[in-house]
């Protein structure tokens, strides 16, 4: 077991704890300037954001990387890992910070939360850019028409209902299973091994393997009752903040197929780059284009 003091790696920026929609969130942070707010995905967490908190800071903006709930060096609660907490961690941490708004750069589940956030708080979101991510809509429709496609890709979220045996068998053997994702989602050359080797720990983190999981329980748990019907009604509301969506040509994970229909609820400017011979993890995988292209789009395109 690993504590949570380990993640806290030294670098061009500084680590502080803030609080916001109830919970104490642990987040990176480096510059001054506008603000951009990078949210992390699974299985991972704020390091995944390394190369753009060095590279946007200087480049003139505040950038900060949290811990998503869970996750990290973050507050582990037993609940709240529904979008409407997690978008409201997101309006919170924007205000927490002293802003009145923010361009969110979402990868992942941190996509996720950057379209939830943009729908239901839109006055805090100025812009967004969205990675690896389709929006909810558009992967919910994909998952039930393209069977052989999307829904063979997201099969991994059914066993992780399992209570229990799910976490034990993420964290297993030094957590393998983290692992064997990162290879599989990846693209050529990813992970190199201290990448592997840093959210191998971060799974087992006490509890992590636990509330890591609970984003993807909720998800499917909810689709017949009420509070996801009406979270998936709610996202039918165009967002009229701008949105850059990139996403990389190998991404087994999210197929570029049903993340590319995402634009169709953007009532904004929206631009859609296809980002060749990168996987999933595009923050790692492409640093310099994804880096480029945030700053691009702080800027007002």
């Amino acid at each position: 077991m690993f504590d949570d003091t380990d993640l806290l790696m030294p670098g061009p920026w500084r680590h502080r704890d803030v609080s916001a929609n109830g919970i104490r969130f642990h987040v990176v942070e480096a510059g001054e300037g506008p603000l951009i707010l990078l949210l992390h995905g699974f299985p991972q967490f704020w390091w995944a954001w390394r190369h753009q908190l060095a590279a946007l800071s200087e480049a003139g903006y505040r950038v900060v990387a949290p811990d998503l709930r869970g996750y990290g060096a973050t507050d582990k609660p037993a609940r709240g890992y529904d979008p409407y907490t997690l978008a409201a961690d997101v309006a919170g941490l924007i205000r927490a910070l002293g802003e009145r708004d923010a361009t969110v750069a979402g990868h992942d589940w941190g996509g996720v939360l950057g379209w939830s956030a943009a729908t239901m708080h839109p006055q805090v979101v100025s812009s967004l850019v969205i990675l690896s991510t389709a929006h909810p809509m558009r992967h919910r429709e994909s998952v039930i028409k393209d069977p052989r496609g999307q829904f063979r890709a997201s099969w991994y979220m059914f066993p992780a209902q399992a209570p229990w045996l799910a976490e034990k068998q993420l964290v297993r053997d030094d957590a393998e299973a983290v692992s064997e994702i990162l290879d599989e989602w990846g693209g050529p050359g990813y992970p190199d091994e201290q990448t592997r080797r840093m959210y191998r720990e971060a799974m087992q983190v006490r509890h992590v393997s636990n509330t890591a999981l609970e984003y993807y329980r909720w998800m499917i748990r909810s689709l017949a009752r009420p509070s996801g019907i009406r979270y998936f009604k709610r996202m039918q509301q165009p967002i009229a903040a701008p949105v850059l969506q990139l996403h990389g040509s190998l991404d087994t994970s999210v197929l570029p197929r049903t993340a590319l229909g995402s634009g169709r609820y953007v009532a904004g400017r929206y631009e859609w780059h296809l980002i060749e011979g990168a996987g999933h993890f595009l923050p790692e995988e492409a640093p310099d284009v994804v880096t480029a292209e945030i700053a691009r789009w702080a800027k007002g395109f």
